[in-house]
């Protein structure tokens, strides 16, 4: 019976150390996520249960806020889908890549709102590659094992991700800069 206690105990003593400094990263990636104050929490407050339960296989040393951003990602996809939200949109990549054709000027005066809408009106797919990468400064092999996603449409959807991002910059601050025709070139 002491055994166990001396264990738990020291669980938990290793889990305050290596987990709960990463409380304000999740929060933050959770918040981003659900856009809401009360899902956020419950988010956060079910993965820590579920690393709670799972830290005896967590690698000390390791990269434990991307073990936890797993285990964020994890249980947001099983909250979703018992809730039966979990559409299957389209690809609109190769649509919405044809459409861009050069990279528009980012106008010089933007506020915060100004960013944080623009970034919303983009598809999901691409707001969750964006944040990982540019906001948390994750890279990209963390970001493809955190979304289950190949790091090469990590790389992609980042990309696309940036221009519809510009797009909605400079159509937002009406700055929409016609294309210019593109000159030939000659042959020979």
């Amino acid at each position: 019976m002491r055994h166990d206690t001396t264990a738990r105990e020291t669980t938990w003593s290793r889990f305050e150390t290596e987990a709960l400094p990463h409380v304000g990263s999740l929060f933050r990636l959770a918040m981003w996520f659900e856009r809401n104050r009360d899902e956020a929490e419950d988010l956060v407050q079910d993965t820590l249960k579920q690393a709670l339960e799972s830290f005896h296989r967590y690698t000390p040393g390791t990269n434990c806020r991307a073990w936890l951003a797993s285990i964020l990602n994890h249980v947001r996809s099983n909250r979703r889908r018992a809730k039966g939200r979990s559409p299957i949109v389209p690809d609109a990549d190769d649509a919405i890549a044809s459409t861009v054709a050069f990279a528009p000027p980012v106008p010089e005066h933007l506020t915060d709102e100004d960013l944080l809408g623009a970034l919303r009106r983009i598809p999901l797919q691409y707001q969750e590659v964006i944040i990982l990468s540019d906001v948390e400064e994750w890279p990209y092999k963390e970001i493809a094992k955190n979304l289950s996603i190949p790091i090469g449409t990590v790389m992609s959807r980042l990309h696309r991700g940036r221009a519809l991002l510009r797009q909605q910059l400079t159509a937002e601050k009406a700055q929409v800069i016609p294309m210019a025709s593109h000159p030939q070139r000659s042959r020979g």
